[in-house]
């Protein structure tokens, strides 16, 4: 072999070596919810490996990761299903699921089987075709029996594999429900909107007009994620039950739901339903009930289907999050920052089991956008959000009485001239001493985050600003026990107990006053990386721009909203009223925090198991102490600290020749 050809072999090795390793994060991101490495380190390995592949064409391979995003498609072609993608029938109480399994049992004349329960995403479905491993169409539904080809979309969804893991049939259909994630749904709205260009009204839209785009790469920003559920293998299932299919698809390379269970009897099934319906809001995708499916693919042959939909599935469907409803005003809330935010107050209705009666307009560009009038019918939803949101007007459905709406140029509180800065949506009360302002700011230095004054809640913090008691957070610190007694609904124990809790709320952590002063960007983490930082409230406010913007995480914006805080001259007397009224404003020695050279500035990577701390317990002695935890290793990395068990990270550790210590070296440094 001579020299070139020793080269390019180990050009070949370094590019095949770099996909094994974006494939390895690809997965550990998306089907175990473990990542390594941060986004832009993942992005850093992409490029390398597109400048590689750029440099030497001849090792592109089909199932490169570089290969997912395209360019721009003329249209897409037509794409017969050979098995239709059939819809289910739906279900919406239990005594149609009843129904459902008396049919099944009559079917099975006596045969025992079980059920599959699995969550019915809010998405859209597709059918993934592979020829020897390899990708090679990605058919939307359309009318079950004819679909589109958008393999150049579907290619850029990082959870579909362009190329199966270990053996496979020559041909298999993988079929699943493509979705977009409530939180990448909403940064994609946002970016619409600071363009002047419409909103989705939903997650299902957005994925829905997203794979239609022709350009792959807005695809590809948009991270379009994918449940399967289903395997065929020509036109026939490829397992004797349905629930194989689940671990055959993860070992594929799928990211597989996992919110999914294996029945006995319909009494299961309805416990399960019951159970997903009230974790509903906890997910980060939505679903709009659950599909129940016989486990035996020999029985589902048997039982076959009507022109519509198969005998053996059913869909059963959650009451529904959205409802159409009127219009009757539009009242503008004022919250601790002099935000305006208008509230639609609507004819109530009942939507997803609660009868509801306001919902969120957003912001004054969200009303114009809505084009929306006093007395006008609208669609509302319910989607994650203690508070429903307007999704549109029901144009159909005026009849002329409807009235414009204006924004106020006044604040509707304190009736001071409202402004809007330049380049930001949301329009402000720039009045400091505005009682809305006054009364939110305490409720949340009074908030379980912050001080945690349990008691002093609405009805008694709007009083006390009301009667002119309390106009700063530090009044707090000087009610009278007997003044508190006299308001209404108040007692002596009452009062009483709320005294005390003002009095424990002194000994706070340093953290929550910090967050608990609601200084502009400063949410809970920013709060505890400044005072494992800083230590004292005292030096948090002598710091400059400059020495705040260079602690990690902090970051420019962060750091002159923090300056410009301690700037203020109301709040420097805030501060001082604070310490007199004995306010705990540093950390103590007491608090067994000492900063140390072992910890001051350096990034720690916590690994395998510990016998004597939790990570939380490990994570915190270390932020204490002045340094900082990361969840993957580098080489910029300091320490790692290895418990039982380690695993990639610490031969990550050792190949980047990283300090490792064991946990009884950990116990000394904190010592």
């Amino acid at each position: 072999m001579n020299l070139f050809e020793a080269a390019e072999n180990n050009i070949k090795t370094e590019i095949e070596t770099l996909r094994a390793e974006i494939n390895r994060h690809n997965e550990l991101y998306y089907q175990k919810s473990a990542p390594e490495i941060s986004d832009a380190e993942f992005d850093a390995l992409l490029e390398k490996l597109k400048k590689l592949e750029a440099e030497n064409p001849a090792f592109v391979t089909p199932d490169s990761p570089t290969q997912r995003v395209g360019g721009r498609a003329e249209g897409f072609k037509s794409f017969v299903h050979r098995v239709p993608l059939m819809s289910l029938d739906n279900s919406y109480d239990i005594d149609e699921l009843k129904s459902f399994d008396e049919r099944c049992q009559r079917l099975a004349d006596g045969r025992r089987f079980e059920y599959v329960a699995e969550l019915k995403i809010d998405g859209l479905s597709l059918a993934l075709h592979y020829e020897n491993g390899f990708l090679v169409a990605g058919a939307t539904r359309g009318d079950g029996f004819t679909g589109d080809d958008v393999l150049s979309n579907v290619r850029t969804i990082r959870t579909i594999p362009l190329k199966l893991k270990g053996k496979f049939p020559a041909q298999v259909e993988i079929r699943g429900e493509a979705f977009l994630a409530r939180s990448v749904f909403e940064k994609i709205n946002a970016e619409l909107a600071e363009n002047n260009i419409k909103t989705f009204a939903n997650p299902r839209n957005a994925a829905s007009g997203t794979l239609r785009q022709l350009d792959a790469s807005i695809v590809a920003s948009r991270r379009i994620d994918l449940f399967p559920y289903d395997v065929l293998s020509g036109n026939q299932k490829m397992f004797s039950t349905h629930w194989e299919i689940f671990e055959w698809l993860a070992e594929k390379g799928f990211h597989v739901n996992p919110h999914r269970a294996l029945c006995k009897t319909i009494e299961e099934v309805i416990e399960f339903c019951n159970l997903m319906q009230t974790k509903r809001d906890e997910l980060d995708y939505d679903i709009d009930g659950v599909v129940v499916k016989v486990n035996s693919t020999a029985l589902q042959q048997e039982f076959g289907a009507t022109t519509k939909a198969p005998r053996w599935a059913i869909a059963y469907k959650y009451p529904a999050l959205q409802a159409t409803t009127k219009l009757n005003d539009i009242v503008v809330q004022v919250g601790r920052t002099g935000a305006l935010t208008p509230v639609a107050y609507l004819e109530p209705v009942l939507l997803a089991g609660t009868v509801v009666a306001r919902a969120s307009l957003h912001n004054e560009d969200e009303i114009k956008r809505l084009n929306i009038k006093l007395g006008d019918w609208v669609l509302i939803e319910k989607s994650g959000e203690i508070i429903p949101q307007v999704l549109q007007i029901i144009e159909s459905k005026r009849d002329g009485d409807e009235t414009e709406y204006e924004f106020p140029k006044n604040c509707p509180v304190c009736h001071s001239k409202v402004v809007r800065p330049e380049g930001e949506v949301v329009t402000r009360c720039p009045n400091v001493d505005c009682p809305a302002k006054v009364k939110a700011r305490i409720l949340h230095f009074a908030s379980r985050k912050a001080m945690d004054i349990e008691g002093l809640g609405d009805v008694l913090v709007e009083k006390l600003v009301d009667l002119g008691l309390v106009k700063t957070v530090a009044d707090i610190y000087d009610l009278q026990m007997e003044k508190v007694a006299e308001l209404e609904r108040m007692a002596e124990k009452s009062a009483t107990n709320l005294m005390q809790q003002i009095e424990a709320s002194k000994q706070r952590s340093l953290q929550r006053l910090i967050y608990g002063l609601d200084i502009r960007h400063v949410g809970e983490r920013y709060a505890k990386i400044l005072a494992n930082h800083f230590r004292s409230l005292d030096k948090l406010s002598t710091a400059t721009v400059e020495e705040l913007d260079a602690i990690h995480e902090i970051g420019l914006t962060v750091a002159e909203s923090v300056f410009n805080f301690f700037q203020n001259q109301r709040n420097r007397e805030l501060i001082e009223k604070l310490k007199k009224a004995g306010v705990k404003t540093e950390i103590g020695e007491t608090s067994g925090a000492k900063t140390n050279d072992n910890f001051v500035g350096k990034t720690f990577v916590l690994t395998g198991k510990l016998e004597n701390f939790t990570r939380d317990e490990a994570a915190q002695l270390i932020e204490e102490r002045g340094g900082r935890v990361s969840s993957s290793v580098s080489k910029k990395t300091d320490y790692v600290v290895a418990g039982l068990d380690a695993g990639s990270k610490l031969d990550k550790a050792n190949s980047l020749g990283v300090t490792v210590v064991d946990e009884n070296r950990f116990k000394s440094m904190t010592s």
